[in-house]
C-alpha cells in the first residue's frame, strides 16, 4: 500500500477533493490524506482510500478519529472522507498522527 499524507493550503473543499482524487488514481493500492487551511481560520481534511485499502483503513473511520484533533468532525464513505476542524495551529499534530494511524490500520 501508498500512503499519502500532505498539507495543502489555499484550496477549498472541492479542490481538495479533487486533489485527492487525482493523486488516488495514481496509487494503485493506497491511501491519499490532505489537510489544509480553507480560510476564515477554517481546516479541511479530505481521505481518498483505493477498494483494496478501503477494507482495511475505511475513509470515514480515518475522518473519524483525526479530525477532533483539529477540533472538528466528519465522516463519509470507506472510499471517500472529509471533515472540517476550527483549530488550523493544529494542522501539523492532525498530519504527524494520520501516518502512523493509516501505515497501522494498513498492517491489520
Amino acid at each position: 500500500f501508498t500512503v499519502v499524507v500532505r498539507r495543502v493550503d489555499g484550496l477549498d473543499r472541492e479542490g481538495l477533493r479533487a486533489l485527492a482524487d487525482a493523486a488516488k488514481s495514481k496509487l494503485g493500492d493506497g491511501v491519499v490524506f490532505l489537510a489544509g487551511e480553507i480560510g476564515d481560520g477554517r481546516v479541511a481534511m479530505v481521505a481518498a482510500v483505493t477498494p483494496g485499502a478501503a477494507k482495511k483503513a475505511p475513509a470515514g473511520s480515518l475522518v473519524k478519529q483525526l479530525a477532533p484533533l483539529v477540533g472538528g468532525g466528519g465522516g463519509g464513505r470507506a472510499d471517500f472522507a472529509e471533515a472540517g476542524g476550527k483549530e488550523p495551529a493544529k494542522i501539523a499534530d492532525l498530519l504527524a498522527a494520520a501516518r502512523p494511524l493509516i501505515e497501522k490500520l494498513l498492517q491489520a
